[in-house]
């Protein structure tokens, strides 16, 4: 693989990391089995459909001729991999804007999209294998209306409709079917926070101009990387022994300022996999250099439940060089190097375990092997501390709830 992994700083024994790798050996074949459940995604790079992946682009363009605004219905995993992607990546074709849209229940956002859309030439793309979730349902009844009103019929308004969906289940699969939306699907076997290299987390990437080919190429390359049979596994062992020597939270650092929603991704694929049965690491997110003079405070002397994993671009494509004063002649980046040189050197001084991943740069296909690296290890730390990384029962404890008080 392309990435650079380095454990060294979290300090764990290495003798013990050597013994952890043959139950993590034995958790990795069990994903790549295909006899556990909603493990479609650990091949899904390798079998991706050809005419299918044809169609989705197709369809991309169209929508960037036809749109000035795509907007995105969907929640948690069917938004989260689309967002963070179209933050970080640099776009090879021209794209529509691309808003997402139901993740909350804020008035002024819902105020805010709704004179987008009667102000813009927009493509509405509504998220849910069920149709059932109530952000999502909310957001859609509320946006249809405003469709119609401003194509003037429910026909022409359903032509600039994409539902993506589940292939034969749910109400939004009945509303596609009867209404004629574009549709795409999403795979029984694959779940939301799973779900980026499906047509939930591509068609909104390729829509924005994301060379998307590239970015299943890093997938494909890192699921066939013969790291796995090494120490490639060996960052999902060290955060299961990091909970084991006590650590409860994992504080995950962004050196790019266009990975910071990337972080908003890790945290629900980390939080809705691992947090389970009192197991677990909180994955707290924060960018550097702008955290460290607020959170760096806590870092540096506060309580030590914590450890570190540190995400960085070695080469940011470009030189910006400082033109006076003290840092003449400096570039950007050296500075960035530098700083992140002196957290690891500040932190470990005082006992704080850190781990690096260091991408080559910043762009479709090594992106592509970073969200199938981290979905991998993730994986298998929950497998090894025993949970379902699949689940989410505690999610569903709210919506039960929220249900009751609505009378739905």
């Amino acid at each position: 693989m392309n990435l650079n992994v380095n454990i060294e700083g979290l300090g764990l024994d290495k003798e013990k990391i050597l013994q952890t790798r043959a139950e993590a050996s034995k958790a990795l074949d069990r994903l790549w089995s295909g006899q556990e459940d909603m493990t479609g995604w650990v091949q899904l790079p390798l079998q991706q459909d050809e005419q299918e992946l044809e169609y989705l682009l197709n369809v991309a363009d169209i929508i960037r001729e036809e749109a000035e605004l795509f907007v995105v219905v969907g929640i948690g995993g069917s938004y989260l991999g689309a967002k963070a992607a179209i933050e970080a990546l640099p776009k090879v074709e021209r794209g529509a804007e691309v808003k997402f849209f139901g993740i909350n229940f804020c008035t002024d956002y819902y105020r805010e999209i709704i004179e987008e859309i009667k102000n813009k030439r927009t493509i509405l793309c509504v998220i849910s294998k069920s149709g059932n979730t109530t952000e999502i349902k909310a957001a859609f009844e509320t946006l249809k209306p405003i469709m119609e009103q401003k194509y003037k019929t429910k026909e022409e308004a359903s032509k600039r409709i994409v539902a993506i969906t589940d292939v034969e289940k749910g109400g939004l699969r009945k509303e596609t079917d009867v209404n004629g939306y574009t549709n795409f699907i999403i795979q029984d076997d694959i779940g939301g926070r799973y779900s980026v290299f499906t047509p939930a987390g591509l068609l909104p990437m390729a829509v924005s101009g994301i060379d998307v080919r590239e970015l299943l190429r890093g997938a494909k390359d890192m699921a066939q990387s013969t790291a796995w049979d090494n120490d490639g596994m060996d960052y999902a062992i060290c955060r299961h022994l990091m909970q084991q020597e006590g650590k409860c939270i994992e504080a995950i650092e962004m050196t790019h300022s266009r990975l910071g929603y990337l972080g908003e991704w890790i945290k629900q694929l980390y939080g809705e996999s691992e947090g389970k049965n009192g197991q677990g690491l909180w994955p707290a997110t924060l960018t550097f250099s702008t955290d460290l003079h607020s959170m760096g405070q806590y870092i540096q002397q506060g309580r030590q439940n914590f450890f570190e994993t540190i995400i960085s671009i070695d080469d940011p494509g470009y030189t910006i060089t400082i033109p006076q004063g003290d840092l003449k002649g400096r570039t950007v980046d050296e500075l960035n190097k530098a700083m992140i040189e002196g957290v690891i050197k500040a932190h470990r001084s005082v006992g704080v375990p850190v781990a690096e991943i260091h991408l080559p740069k910043l762009d479709a296909y090594h992106y592509g092997q970073l969200l199938y690296y981290l979905e991998t290890t993730c994986a298998i730390t929950a497998m090894l501390a025993g949970v379902n990384p699949f689940d989410q029962p505690g999610v569903e404890a709210y919506k039960a709830e929220m249900r009751k008080i609505l009378g739905l």
